[in-house]
């Protein structure tokens, strides 16, 4: 395992075409502040340009969170210009994230409340313990989330819930996350290792670009109307069809054999 070592809020480490970053403030439930998302982005860019990479995971430090939410000792110091600012610039993380060709699973094994998850929100799966507790609860410090909470709730989740988690504040266990599909499965705590390893397995075993270009399709047309949204997925469609990947894909179909991707990033 290939670990990096200069960061000093997150471990980030690189086995068997995974990258790992771990939020690691324990001391403060891996909250979130600018330092540790800084690393966080800089990892990022690591494991979005390693041709080696095929997914990302991100976690928390400890059995007790994957991140608490974002540092208010830190937050409280700002001025309304400066807390617009860094709102801003969490977000401009987070659409980065959703930007990326490769895969990110959030391992979440705690709670999961504020920016850590408006951070799950832009993950592309989110697999959580049985233990996870899942909210957002600025408005009980008369604030509102400003990492993307008040956006992608909603589109994940449907108006109506997240209405009420928002404007209640209130925490919802890992079970309720998975009946209202803001996560994609729960496991015990014993077991979410292994899952994001099944997961990252079949991940694995697809093509690389495909699942580049497909992620992209999903998150702008999501964005779209309808008709625009039809006509950019077939846009997509054909750069899917150019790939070398595709190309193996469809003649490993009619020859009735196990396709060989080579994981091309890049449009031959």
């Amino acid at each position: 395992m290939q670990e990096e070592n200069k960061y000093e809020n997150i471990l980030y480490a690189k086995n068997d075409k995974v990258a790992t970053i771990t939020l690691n403030r324990q001391k403060s439930l891996n909250a979130l502040n600018t330092a540790l998302l800084t690393e966080l982005r800089d990892a990022l860019d690591d494991a979005e340009t390693d041709a080696v990479v095929r997914a990302i995971v991100i976690t928390g430090s400890g059995e007790k969170a994957f991140c608490a939410g974002a540092d208010i000792t830190e937050l409280v110091e700002k001025s309304p210009e400066e807390a617009s600012k860094w709102s801003s610039w969490v977000q401009n993380l987070t659409n980065y994230m959703e930007k990326l060709k490769k895969p990110i699973i959030a391992k979440i094994n705690g709670f999961c409340l504020g920016g850590g998850l408006e951070l799950a929100m832009a993950c592309d799966f989110r697999i959580a313990s049985e233990k996870a507790v899942f909210g957002l609860p600025e408005i009980n410090l008369a604030i509102i989330p400003g990492g993307g909470g008040t956006q992608r709730l909603p589109r994940l989740i449907g108006k109506t819930k997240a209405m009420e988690m928002l404007m209640c504040g209130e925490q919802i266990d890992a079970k309720e996350a998975f009946r209202l599909a803001l996560v994609n499965k729960t496991v015990s705590a014993d077991e979410l290792d292994g899952e994001v390893d099944e997961l990252i397995k079949k991940l694995l075993s697809k093509s690389a670009v495909a699942l580049g270009i497909l992620k992209d399709a999903v998150n702008r047309g999501i964005e779209m109307d309808l008709e625009h949204a039809l006509d950019y997925e077939a846009e997509c469609f054909g750069q899917a069809l150019a790939t070398e990947d595709a190309r193996e894909g469809l003649k490993g179909f009619l020859e009735k054999r196990k396709p060989e991707f080579k994981g091309k990033l890049n449009s031959p």
